[in-house]
Order: C-alpha cells, then structure tokens, then sequence
C-alpha cells in the first residue's frame, strides 16, 4: 500500500476526531449532525463531483473550510461547528473513489 501523504493524514486525524465528537454529541441528545453534515456533503459534492480520491478531499479540505460557515442553513456561531465539519469530510471520505472499509487503496491504471 502507498504511503498516504503528509496532508492526507493530517486530514483523516481531524476527520476521524470529528465523526467521533459527531457520535458523542448524538448520543447526548445536544445536536443533530445532520443539520451541518448534509449540506457540507452537498457542497462537496457540487465541489469535486461524483468521482474523486481521498488525495482530492483532503486537498479540498487543506485549502480551508470557511465556505461551510457560508453554507444555507448552518449557525457559524455553533460552539462544535468545525468538528461537525470534519465529521462531514468522514463520510463523505467513504465515496471517494480510492478508500473502502476505512483505509486506502490502490487503483491499477
């Protein structure tokens, strides 16, 4: 298997602390991630296309999240916003063209 890039673990740290803190926070009846992770996905989606690597998401991601705060319907005031985010980024990572069962892998060309 390829080393996964500098940014790429960066970006699954963040992502895997975030769907965790999304968990947490479910379980305690505080949030419904729904509210911040639909619409991040969408605008994901409407960013990288239907087909994209975990490479390209956490490039995406590298480049800053600000525009979520912009998103219809988010409070950017929401004290666990950025690790709703970040939950957002994990499931979104699970379409990405090169990851399954949470781990990358390696496209033949």
């Amino acid at each position: 298997m390829p080393a996964l890039s500098y940014s790429l673990e960066n970006a699954l740290f963040n992502w895997e602390a975030g769907i965790e803190r999304l968990r947490d926070l479910e379980r305690a009846g505080a949030t419904r991630g729904d509210r911040v992770t639909i619409p991040v996905r969408d605008e994901l989606r409407r960013r990288l296309g239907a087909t994209f690597s975990a490479g390209e998401l956490a490039e995406l991601y590298g480049s800053g999240t600000d525009w979520a705060l912009q998103l219809s319907g988010i409070d950017p005031g929401m004290s666990d916003l950025q690790d709703l985010v970040d939950a957002a980024f994990w499931l979104h990572l699970q379409s990405a063209s090169d990851f399954a069962g949470g781990r990358r892998i390696k496209i033949e060309r």
